[in-house]
């Protein structure tokens, strides 16, 4: 049995964009969607709607939500120490594994990457109860992977004083704190070479969208791609990224 797995920053609620948002998912054909940015539930709702899932969850103002094929077993939010938001915990019915969607603080620079990582540890402190059981931690994690680097020149204007002010270099370390806590980045895993690079759609040169599984069930997962769809310019600045899990 898999259970087809995708994470997606739909920016800003998704409203207005509901038909390419569902054009973008549907391309996937997931049994669970993990979403972020995702504010707004009647947009969530009318995903659900539009590609025919019979379980969806999220609330006002909190950016984590998803979709689901199935009804879904336990669905909860926690917002961990110093997170600015809440992340969420969702069992399948199947009950075989634990997904635990994050949004992280963005903003490129060294104060908000040491901010993700206070994030990362209270979330990591937080699920320690489920640390020898199957579980996947997926979604926006603002952060670059140690091995890969950030082209400055190409960031929006407003952004690049962030970097300037950090002494024109970050010391990304975020991604590095889950790795040493025994996770695998599973799209690395699959992908050594391709930069799976997640934003913005229409010039994409930063990844920070991610899964990761602790390293005993790495092999569990038989795939991770990059969703580059014709409509994902339109429908969000972020690629969604998929999994297929061996249940």
């Amino acid at each position: 049995m898999t259970l087809r797995l995708l994470t997606y920053n739909i920016r800003n609620g998704g409203a207005g964009r509901v038909d390419s948002l569902a054009r973008v998912i549907g391309s996937c054909a997931p049994d669970l969607v993990v979403m972020q940015e995702a504010t707004r539930p009647e947009v969530v709702a009318a995903l659900a709607g539009r590609l025919g899932m019979a379980d969806w969850r999220g609330r006002a103002g909190h950016s984590l939500a998803c979709l689901s094929r199935e009804p879904l077993a336990h669905v909860a939010w926690h917002r961990p120490r110093f997170s600015r938001h809440a992340c969420i915990e969702i069992v399948p019915a199947a009950g075989a594994v634990r997904i635990f969607g994050v949004h992280l603080s963005a903003i490129h620079a060294a104060w908000t990457e040491r901010r993700r990582q206070f994030e990362l540890r209270a979330l990591l402190h937080g699920i320690r109860q489920h640390q020898n059981g199957f579980h996947v931690v997926a979604g926006d994690f603002n952060s670059l992977a140690p091995e890969e680097s950030l082209d400055v020149g190409r960031l929006p204007a407003r952004y690049r004083p962030f970097v300037w002010l950090s002494g024109g270099r970050i010391r990304w370390r975020t991604i590095q704190t889950l790795i040493d806590a025994g996770y695998v980045d599973v799209y690395r895993r699959h992908h050594r070479l391709e930069p799976g690079h997640t934003l913005p759609t229409w010039d994409p040169h930063v990844r920070l969208d991610y899964m990761f599984v602790p390293a005993a069930f790495g092999d569990a997962m038989t795939l991770c791609d990059v969703v580059q769809h014709p409509d994902a310019a339109v429908a969000s600045d972020h690629f969604p990224v998929v999994a297929e899990v061996r249940l």
